[in-house]
Parts: C-alpha cells; sequence; structure tokens
C-alpha cells in the first residue's frame, strides 16, 4: 500500500484545520480523499489547491464538505448482537459493581443523530427502573458535527428511522406526534449531548461504559492510538469500552483487554500512578545593626550585585546603576541624572523605551530572554534583561529597576547540550543498528508470525474500507431515495395541473389551440380534436398555419401576426371550413393576445361553429 502523500491535501488539511478548528490530518487519507473529491466534483473543480481557493471566497462551502466528510449512519439497536450482549452479560455487572455510587456515568463517542445514546438510555431504563435511571444515569453524547448534534437533541425520528426498535419499547419511550417519533422528555434528560474532537478535545473523565462504534475505522493508525489513550484515561478502572463490528483492538494490549470479541468488547488494564511530592521551606532573616550602616550596607551590596543593573525614575532619569552596569555602558557620574532616552542603554542591547511605558502601565515584572549584543571588544554576548517595577507603601508607583544578566555561559551551554544530545542521538542510532543486527537471527525465526500478523492487519484494514464504503453507499442512496420521492410528488402535481387545465378548456365548450409567440402550438384540447379530427399529439409542436384541418388557417396569417405582436386586442374572422366529418360550416375564429406587459408571450384561437343570422 503506498504510503505517498499529497502535498495539496496535505495543505488543504492544515487550511480546514486553521479556519474552522476541524482536525482532519488523523482521517484516513483513502477515505478523505474520495470524500473531498466527491464535493470537487459537485463544485466542478478538478485540484485541491483549487478547492482550497474555492473555500475561500464560498465560505458557505465548509458546511457541505463537512457533512460530507462526517457519514452519519446510524441507526437504533444496530448490530443486535452487540446490544443483547450489553443488556443480557455487561450491564448488569456494571450496574452491580456501582450499585452504592452517586452516578453511573456513559460516554457514547460519535453520537451521530442520537439513536446510540437513546438505545443506551432505554436499555438502563429497563434495568434499573424509569425513576432511577432518571436522577442516577448520566449519558454523554458527543460528536464533531454540530449539525448531527443539532437533529440529535430534537429527538425526532421517522417510522422508519425507529423500526428496529422492539414494539413494547417503540410504544413505552416514544411519542407519536405528526408522523413523527419523538423520545420521551424524561428519557430524553437523561441524555447530554455536546460536541467533542477526539484528536484535539479533553475526554470526558470517570466513564462506566464508553461506546465508540465504527468512528475509529475513520482514522489512521497514529490517530487512533492517541484517542485509545484518551479513552484509558476517561474510564473507570473497571469500565468498559464497546467498538463497533468492524474494529478491533490489535495492537493495543497494553491498555485494553478483551471480554468478548464478537460485541467488540473490552475491559480497561489498570495502571498505578505514583505522585512525587516537593516540600518548600522558607525561613525569614533577622538584620541588626542602625539604619545608617544597614543603607551603607545595602548601597554597597547593590553596587557590587552580580549582573548589570540600574534604577530608572517614574521620571525618566536614570537614578542608579552599580559597577559592573556602569562599566558596561561606560557610564560616569555625570549619567546619573540625565533623560535614559539619551544614553545608549536606552537601545542597546534592547530598546527599552516601549518596555519601561509597559512596566508603567501594568505595574508588573517583564522579562525578555536572550537577546545577542556586542560588547566593546567586539565579542557576542548574551543578556536577559528583567524589568521590575518599584512601589511605595501606598503602592504609588517609584521607577523601574532593570538587570541585565549576563547569560552567553548558559546559552554556551544550551548549545553545547544540543550539539551533545544530536551526538548522542547519532551514537545511539549506530548502537541500535548493532542491536539490529545481533537480533537479525531472533527476526528470522519471528518472521512468519509477523506475516500472519501483517495479514490479519491488511484484512482488517479491507474490513474497515468496506464499511466504510457501504456507510458512504447506504447515505447516497438515501439522498437518491429523497431526490426519487421529491420527483414523483411534482410528477402527480403536474398531472393534476394538466387534468385541471383540460377540464377548463373541454368546459369552455369550444375548439381551443394555445400558441407560443413563435406561433408553435403548446394545447390543443379535446373539443379541437372532435372538430378537426387531429389528434393532441399530431397537433402540439407544430406551427399553427401548416396544419392540416378543415379550417383555411393561411386566411388568419395577417390576424396572428398582429395578435402574436399585441398590436390587436382581440381578433375575430368568421371563415367557411369543413369539421372532420366532412360537413361544411360558418367557423367563427377569435384571437386573443396572451400579453405580459407590452409584449405577447402568445395567442389563444378560440374556433366554434358560428350561430345562424
Amino acid at each position: 500500500m503506498s504510503t505517498t502523500t499529497d502535498p495539496q491535501l496535505e495543505s488543504l488539511l492544515g487550511f480546514l484545520k486553521e479556519n474552522r478548528g476541524f482536525d482532519f490530518t488523523g482521517y484516513k487519507r483513502s477515505t478523505l480523499e474520495r470524500r473531498i473529491e466527491k464535493r470537487m466534483q459537485e463544485v466542478r473543480i478538478d485540484t485541491h489547491s483549487g478547492y482550497t481557493d474555492y473555500l475561500e471566497v464560498h465560505p458557505e462551502e465548509f458546511e457541505a464538505l463537512f457533512n460530507t466528510i462526517l457519514i452519519n449512519v446510524t441507526s437504533f439497536f444496530r448490530d443486535a448482537e452487540t446490544w443483547e450482549h450489553l443488556r443480557d452479560h455487561l450491564l448488569p455487572d456494571l450496574l452491580e459493581r456501582r450499585a452504592g455510587s452517586s452516578a453511573f456515568r456513559v460516554w457514547c463517542a460519535g453520537c451521530a443523530s442520537g439513536e446510540e445514546p437513546y438505545t443506551v438510555a432505554m436499555l438502563l431504563a429497563e434495568l434499573v427502573g424509569e425513576d432511577r435511571a432518571r436522577d442516577w444515569v448520566k449519558i454523554y453524547a458527543t460528536d464533531a458535527d454540530d449539525d448531527a448534534l443539532d437533529e440529535a437533541r430534537t429527538a425526532s425520528y421517522t417510522a422508519k428511522q425507529v423500526a428496529a426498535v422492539p414494539d413494547a419499547l417503540r410504544e413505552k419511550y416514544f411519542e407519536v406526534r405528526e408522523d413523527l417519533f419523538q423520545v420521551r422528555p424524561d428519557l430524553r434528560r437523561t441524555v447530554i449531548f455536546g460536541r467533542n474532537d477526539l484528536v484535539q478535545d479533553a475526554p470526558i473523565s470517570r466513564v462506566d461504559l464508553l461506546l465508540c462504534r465504527n468512528t475509529l475505522m475513520y482514522f489512521n493508525a497514529d490517530a487512533q492510538s492517541a484517542i485509545l489513550r484518551r479513552f484509558h484515561f476517561a474510564l473507570r478502572d473497571d469500565g468498559v469500552l464497546v467498538l463497533g463490528r468492524s474494529e478491533m483492538l490489535v495492537r493495543h494490549g497494553e491498555l485494553f483487554e478483551p471480554i468478548d470479541v464478537r460485541s467488540r468488547s473490552f475491559a480497561k488494564v489498570p495502571r498505578a500512578s505514583m505522585r512525587d511530592r516537593l516540600r518548600i521551606m522558607a525561613r525569614d532573616a533577622q538584620a541588626d545593626g542602625t539604619s545608617t550602616s544597614a543603607d551603607a550596607l545595602r548601597d554597597h551590596a547593590f553596587d557590587q550585585s552580580p549582573g548589570a543593573s540600574i534604577v530608572v525614575g517614574a521620571d525618566g532619569i536614570l537614578t542608579a546603576g552599580n559597577a559592573e552596569a556602569r562599566e558596561l555602558f561606560t557610564l560616569t557620574d555625570a549619567d546619573l541624572g540625565r533623560p535614559v532616552q539619551d544614553l545608549e542603554l536606552s537601545y542597546r542591547p534592547i530598546e527599552l523605551r516601549p518596555h519601561l511605558e509597559r512596566v508603567t502601565a501594568e505595574l508588573r515584572p517583564i522579562r525578555v530572554s536572550e537577546l545577542a549584543s556586542r560588547d566593546r571588544r567586539g565579542e557576542e554576548r548574551f543578556y536577559e534583561v528583567r524589568l521590575t517595577p518599584l512601589t511605595g507603601p501606598t503602592d504609588v508607583f517609584l521607577g523601574t529597576a532593570i538587570s541585565f544578566l549576563d547569560v552567553t555561559a548558559r546559552h554556551a551551554l544550551q548549545t553545547e547540550l544540543e550539539r551533545s544530545k544530536h551526538e548522542l542521538e547519532h551514537a545511539y542510532e549506530e548502537l541500535q543498528s548493532t542491536v539490529e543486527e545481533l537480533e537479525t537471527t531472533n527476526e528470522e525465526l519471528q518472521s512468519t508470525n509477523e506475516e500472519l500478523e501483517t495479514t490479519n492487519e491488511e484484512l482488517q484494514s479491507s474490513n474497515e474500507e468496506l464499511e466504510t464504503m457501504n456507510a458512504e453507499l447506504q447515505s447516497t442512496n438515501e439522498e437518491l431515495e429523497t431526490m426519487n420521492d421529491e420527483l414523483r410528488q411534482r410528477g402527480v402535481e403536474l398531472d393534476d395541473v394538466n387534468a385541471f387545465l383540460e377540464k377548463i378548456l373541454t368546459a369552455m365548450g369550444m375548439a381551443i389551440a394555445v400558441l407560443d409567440r413563435q406561433g408553435i402550438v403548446r394545447i390543443w384540447n379535446t373539443r379541437a380534436v372532435d372538430l378537426w379530427g387531429l389528434r393532441a399529439d399530431e397537433a402540439v409542436g407544430q406551427h399553427f398555419l401548416v396544419l392540416d384541418i378543415g379550417l383555411p388557417v393561411e386566411d388568419l396569417k395577417s390576424a396572428l401576426k398582429a395578435t402574436l405582436a399585441a398590436k390587436e386586442p382581440r381578433t375575430e374572422r368568421i371563415l367557411d371550413a369543413t369539421n372532420r366529418r366532412g360537413r361544411a360550416f360558418r367557423c367563427a375564429v377569435t384571437l386573443l393576445p396572451l400579453a405580459s406587459g407590452r409584449a405577447a408571450d402568445g395567442a389563444i384561437v378560440l374556433m366554434a361553429e358560428a350561430e345562424k343570422a
């Protein structure tokens, strides 16, 4: 199987994650490509880069794309054997173990339109009683598709959707409203719906039963491993995980062990955890001596303190600088009392003025790490700058203390550490290569077993692909059935309208022909068939002036032209004619325009035997 990736597709997936928060990078590429290409065909775009540009211009396309990727195919009591095992074995055991707890928690991950969580709710209500379930059971149903969640919250389903629900449960837990089956409100309140992206969002914790059926198969192996680790964290130590019929945990025996393979139920493998606690001891120091000696000591300590330090007053005046600062910035006694913006240190090694303004406004310390600068000898040095606001007893801002700590040695050590890490990794790779050569004999003995495992994984992958394609086909089939129903209904409505129009034209008691603006016959009623003997299928689609009937239509050419031009509101002619039986009679012909504004969309020709004088 090819592992190459399409850079344009990966760019599209990154665009979706950045702009809409949907991370599909963990989904299987074969499935993603099929679903995305379906939308690309709908909007007639050939490349993934072109489709990315289309999404930028047409934001409404995001919803259609997400609905196509997130196939929501589910049903009540789907895979009946699994639900029977849950009802008869898993749930009774779990309920017995949790009988004395404050709540029984269930998580349905990838709930789609809500059939699965409502199925669990019905089973639990039957096992523990409706009153107990209402107060004790909490079912959390999550999905990444907001539209599916909105549909699930309404809790309304068609007769076809609830067909799999046993009659007794359907009568007990559903109410019929306007041809829809509505989940009873008390059962509905036991289910809490919310959006959760299994790859990105935090899992729900302290769960007794976790259902994630036919959802993992849409993700690749790395994403599946990450999701299963989250599931392991979410479950209690005696919790149970139930997967879909096409999903197995072949490589995750350290997290879950099978309970019943046929129903795809697994028990969590508990892990012991260790916590290290740190205790911090603090001691208060007391200083002796007079205030004068203390001030002198404080000044001397500041002057000899490691690292360059200066003090800038609230008015921006340089107030103090220790020995190292004077050496670093070539400060003299004359510089004290000058505005700091007039000194070189205001912009080397960092532009101080915006940081001083920020400290003044926010009154909180600021740290700027590892700034590169060259000293007077041209050597590159690295500094960490710390700005600390100084306030008086009444929180009045007095100024800012600025420290320039030389971290060149630390930077060099960090660089050396990174280099050592790379060398260590290289040495480890060489050692690993040696170990692999030594293990060649053992690998040859295990090759047969690995081939069997590979074959099993390929079969599992093929089965997941078939399940995915089946879900897609089912979704497409439902869409086609809906379209056929709509077309059938419109056809019935059109037939009714045509029949009604035919009745109106026949009830008028005269032969009628309706023409379009080119003079082509569009309607030829039953009276016209009886009068002239020309069937409707022979007349419709022909120009009126070329019809072979017993009426001299050529004599109506000028009158018809004037009527179609909307120049005459009504034109009447009496012509000698012969009906279909060969009887001669005087035919009264009336031409009426089908007018809309100043133009005519066609004409109506009324033909009847003229009344004798």
